[in-house]
């Protein structure tokens, strides 16, 4: 779609453009990443890499920085999501990109309601009684205007006071552009074996496209929304905005206006009569609650989408924007829930074990240098809370990270569906209530919770114990009739054994599915001899003279036994 009075063709050129623009920048670096972490090491140059690499990603992390405010679209997304990278990017990169915010300028307010009244099919005076043309919020995808609606219309839903949000204009054709490019790029990442080895690009840009694409689907929104609502229907704690969906649209969304005191604004709070140390006590466990108890939880707690609402003698929590959702699966939050269980117990193996369990790293990873790391991390760190991390010695950080960073970032990992999400609502929210409590301690939030899930996860232990032991119970009970039963078929001649013919031709089966055994072990022994005596020639001959026995066995057992 053609943004404001542009020319399709002058579009078309500028989407045109933008493509490529995304191509060159990646392309450039991914040339120039090739040149200095693979081509220089494997002749013996690595010192001489290694020297600059630092400059070098925050000459790159600065770039992008650049590149995504200029462009905005799906861009800012994309560098918001490598700024939470921890895990597979290194901090000289990270921190580059860490203060990159949705914020672009406005569309001009005519667009904005030229585009709504073409969306409601109507003019919308016929239902907002004003609309304040300054918006309240202007991001990359969409802004935010507060109105009234008439009273004919409020009597109908309701509420009154509304905030109206509304696409920017050519939105979806700057989205499809970008998730081309991004697409492009993930394949070309899935062709280089140290990527390829570690992540599914591919999947991975799909399940980021997904969510890009739901974020311009307001009534996607609309849907989670009340489906949220749903949820924590019967929790005071949390409040939720409702939707006015006779003006709503794919590209219009109408919510009661809920606007209260922003989560962070401490000075607010405490003028309210609100300890923002209460605040912090409350929101830790809402998110908990989201994530690993109902399974369906807000992506994006930020403190621009959470408002402390004083009501009578309380308070409770209102979360807005719900374009960014993530769901976890039952088997997955079963995972987690162990996860959380052994990190509030400090128990590096456990942790590990549930991190392999839910399937984050691969089944092939050697996991005993990061259990050495998580436990030394525990013994040092482990109970502090952030205002007592402020207090250690940074060098102590970098000493830790030099040791173990990349050891990590050298794992092989897969991450399941919606995990990342999972990262990001977690590290927001430890955000949050570290602004609200500097003293704020987030093992001293988990541990309760985390003793809770222990009750719980005892609770399935015994459920499927008692299952399995009246199982096992049933079975012993009918044996006594089975063997009985067995023995007077074999007295009546009802049994009949197996042919010695049959027995022979299993016999040849189970020897031809020997051969073929030996078959696959010869061809990948060899194969990968060959490809590894490009970097260690003396390991790759072993592996190809170790594959000699399996060839003979696959070749020559058929002469003597297959007739």
């Amino acid at each position: 779609m053609a943004s404001g009075r542009d020319h399709p063709g002058v579009t078309g050129d500028r989407t045109r453009a933008r493509y490529r623009r995304i191509l060159r920048f990646a392309a450039y670096h991914l040339a120039v990443t090739w040149w200095f972490e693979l081509f220089l090491p494997r002749i013996g140059l690595g010192a001489l890499a290694a020297r600059g690499r630092a400059v070098r990603l925050q000459r790159v992390a600065r770039r992008f920085h650049g590149l995504a405010v200029h462009l905005g679209g799906l861009m800012i997304k994309v560098g918001q999501y490598l700024s939470s990278r921890l895990d597979v990017l290194p901090p000289e990169f990270t921190a580059e990109l860490e203060g990159l915010q949705d914020e672009v300028p406005p569309v001009p307010f005519e667009q904005i309601v030229a585009l709504a009244e073409a969306e409601l099919g109507m003019p919308l005076s016929h239902a907002f009684a004003s609309i304040e043309p300054v918006p309240v919020a202007a991001a990359s995808l969409g802004q935010a205007h507060r109105a009234r609606l008439t009273d004919a219309v409020a009597v109908d839903v309701g509420f009154v006071e509304v905030v109206v949000k509304v696409q920017r204009p050519g939105i979806q054709r700057i989205v499809d552009v970008d998730l081309a490019a991004l697409r492009r790029v993930a394949r070309w990442l899935s062709r280089v074996r140290a990527v390829a080895s570690r992540v599914d690009m591919p999947a991975l840009m799909e399940e980021f496209a997904q969510t890009s694409l739901e974020e311009i689907d307001y009534i996607h929104e609309a849907e989670a929304a009340e489906r949220f609502a749903a949820d924590v229907a019967g929790d005071e704690r949390v409040g939720v905005p409702d939707v006015a969906w006779e003006y709503t649209t794919r590209r219009v969304l109408t919510l009661a206006d809920v606007t209260a005191i922003k989560i962070t604004d401490v000075d607010a709070l405490r003028a309210a009569g609100i300890d923002p140390v209460d605040v912090a006590a409350v929101f830790a466990p809402v998110m908990f609650d989201q994530v690993f108890t109902r399974g369906f939880f807000h992506a994006d707690p930020h403190p621009g989408n959470i408002f402390v609402t004083p009501n009578g003698e309380g308070w409770k929590l209102t979360f807005i924007d719900f374009g960014m959702m993530g769901e976890v699966s039952a088997r997955l939050r079963s995972g987690l829930r162990r996860l959380m269980v052994a990190a509030a117990a400090r128990d590096g193996k456990a942790l590990v074990d549930s991190v392999r369990e839910i399937g984050v790293l691969l089944p092939t990873a050697d996991t005993a240098e990061l259990e050495r790391a998580l436990t030394e991390l525990f013994a040092r760190f482990g109970g502090m809370g952030f205002a007592q991390l402020r207090d250690v010695d940074p060098r102590e950080f970098r000493a830790f990270a030099d040791e173990f960073g990349e050891m990590v970032r050298a794992l092989p990992v897969q991450l399941p569906e919606n995990f990342l999400l999972i990262v990001r609502a977690m590290s927001l929210t430890s955000g949050v209530c570290s602004a609200l409590d500097p003293q704020f301690n987030l093992w001293d939030a988990v541990e309760p919770y985390a003793a809770r899930l222990v009750r719980d996860e005892r609770g399935h232990l015994l459920r499927d114990f008692a299952s399995q032991a009246l199982s096992l119970a049933s079975t012993v009970a009918r044996m006594p009739g089975r063997v009985d039963d067995l023995i007077t078929r074999i007295d009546e001649g009802r049994v009949v054994l197996p042919d010695p013919r049959v027995e022979r031709r299993v016999a040849r089966l189970e020897r031809f599915g020997r051969r073929i055994l030996s078959a696959v072990l010869f061809a990948g022994l060899l194969i990968g001899g060959a490809v590894v005596r490009d970097g260690d020639a003396v390991f790759g001959v072993v592996l190809m003279w170790a594959s000699v026995p399996a060839g003979l066995h696959a070749v020559f057992a058929g002469w003597f036994t297959w007739r």
